[in-house]
């Protein structure tokens, strides 16, 4: 059984937001494979299906970005997911507009929802997929820019990006090599 968790906060007012790319993705997703989140289960909407015979869950944490390992370690424990069968999907402000990231463990490096996973799962040891959101612009505080739509002129790249990070969880889950789809995407 594989989970994939998109990082985000929940509700209209944040559905455009750079800190939604985690939800963007799970959403991007959902389309291609055909399903939607159709129940909510420990604080996260929640679609299944199968790919190969093995069962794939889709969550997005309904906790806010800040809660999301309050969300997920009940997910993962009902169902007896271990963490190399996991990947979370989020923002990382460190990386350039529109480029992904890779990584099998690592620190929180100032995400909060990342930090709340760190801190409910007991470990830093989990297959990530960061999309890159940039920095805030000069006098900008980080809130402000997280939570804050992304110009007209990125729109491209961030799709782009949103598609990119899509194609490297289905990869994944056909390969079922993390390692392998890292040295695919990473580039």
């Amino acid at each position: 059984m594989k989970l994939i968790v998109g990082l985000g906060n929940p509700g209209r007012k944040y559905m455009t937001t750079k800190h939604n790319v985690g939800f963007m993705t799970v959403d991007e997703l959902c389309h291609r494979l055909g399903i939607q989140p159709n129940e909510t289960m420990f604080d996260s909407d929640v679609a299944t299906t199968f790919i190969n015979g093995e069962k794939v869950i889709l969550a997005k944490p309904v906790t806010y970005m800040n809660e999301s390992g309050r969300a997920i370690r009940p997910l993962m424990d009902y169902f007896q997911i271990d963490l190399s069968d996991m990947v979370v999907v989020y923002d990382d402000m460190d990386l350039p507009i529109g480029k992904i990231r890779l990584r099998q463990k690592g620190s929180a490096g100032g995400h909060n929802g990342i930090k709340s996973l760190i801190q409910h799962l007991g470990t830093q040891n989990f297959q990530r997929i960061k999309i890159g959101i940039g920095r805030p612009y000069p006098k900008q505080d980080v809130v402000s820019h997280v939570l804050s739509p992304f110009a007209k002129e990125v729109h491209e790249e961030i799709g782009g990006a949103i598609h990119l990070a899509t194609d490297a969880i289905e990869d994944w889950l056909e390969q079922e090599d993390f390692v392998g789809t890292m040295n695919r995407f990473n580039k």
